[in-house]
C-alpha cells in the first residue's frame, strides 16, 4: 500500500511523543472520570449499571483528556493549527463512507464472526457481542436517547478517529511500512476497548478506517465510515 501524499507531519510526531501524551490523557482522563463518578454517587458501581446521563460525562471527560494533549502537542511539535496538523478535512466524496460503515457492521463483521462463533460459541454468541450496546440503549430514555446517539454517532467518530488516525497512526506512517502502520494502529484502537470479545470485529473495523486515512491523507472518509457503523450498531439493538 501506498499514500498518495505524505501524512503532513508524519517525521513531526515521534512515536515516543505520541505514547507519552496518549498515556498523560489517558490517566488524566481516568482521574477525572473517577472523581466525576464518585460526584455523582456511582462509585464502586460497574459501568453496565451507570445512567446515560454518567456515561456521557465520562466519555465527554475522556474526550476533552485527549484533545486538550493533541492541542498542546499541535502547538509544541505541529504547525499549531489543529486541523491541519492531524489531517482533519472533508470532502464530499468522503459521504462515500457512509455505505462502506453500514456493509462493514452488516456484512463484514458478522462474516468475521461466523468461524469464530462455530468454533467457541459461547464466547462468540450474539448476545454477548451486542451486550454492550445493548446496556447503553437499554439505560436511555427520553431526551438521553438524543444525548447517547449524539456520544456515539457524533462524538466518538470524531475523537476517535482524530487520535487513532489522526494522531498515532499518522505517527507510524512516519516510521513504519504503512501496512504495518495501518495494522498496529488497528490493533492499538481494538485493544483500548478493553472488551475482547469485541476485539476481532474492531480490528477489522481499524483497518478498513485505517486504510481510508492511509489511502486519503484525510480523516472525512474514516469519520463518515465510523459514523455509519456506530450508527447501524444502535439502530441493531434498537
Amino acid at each position: 500500500m501506498s499514500r498518495p501524499r505524505p501524512t503532513t507531519n508524519s517525521t513531526r510526531f515521534t512515536l515516543g511523543v505520541v505514547a507519552l501524551t496518549w498515556a498523560i490523557a489517558y490517566a488524566v482522563a481516568l482521574v477525572a472520570q473517577s472523581v466525576a463518578i464518585s460526584v455523582a454517587g456511582w462509585a464502586g458501581e460497574p459501568s453496565s449499571t451507570w445512567p446515560t446521563s454518567v456515561t456521557a460525562l465520562s466519555a465527554v471527560l475522556l474526550w476533552i483528556a485527549f484533545l486538550v494533549a493533541l492541542s498542546v502537542v499541535s502547538r509544541r511539535f505541529g504547525s499549531g493549527r489543529f486541523a491541519e496538523d492531524f489531517s482533519l478535512s472533508f470532502r464530499l466524496t468522503d459521504l462515500v463512507g457512509l455505505p462502506i460503515g453500514v456493509v462493514t457492521q452488516l456484512a463484514l463483521v458478522p462474516a468475521l464472526y461466523w468461524p469464530l462463533r462455530h468454533i467457541w460459541p459461547d464466547t462468540f454468541d450474539s448476545d454477548v457481542l451486542s451486550q454492550r450496546a445493548q446496556e447503553l440503549w437499554d439505560r436511555a430514555d427520553g431526551v438521553w436517547v438524543v444525548v447517547l446517539v449524539a456520544v456515539v454517532v457524533i462524538g466518538a467518530p470524531l475523537v476517535e478517529e482524530t487520535v487513532y488516525r489522526g494522531y498515532v497512526q499518522q505517527a507510524l506512517h512516519g516510521r513504519l511500512d504503512d501496512l504495518f502502520a495501518v495494522v498496529l494502529s488497528a490493533a492499538f484502537f481494538a485493544a483500548i476497548h478493553l472488551r475482547p470479545v469485541e476485539f476481532p470485529g474492531l480490528f477489522l473495523f481499524g483497518l478498513i478506517v485505517g486504510v481510508c486515512y492511509q489511502r486519503t491523507g484525510r480523516l472525512g472518509l474514516g469519520i463518515a465510515v465510523h459514523l455509519a457503523f456506530n450508527a447501524v450498531g444502535l439502530l441493531l439493538v434498537a
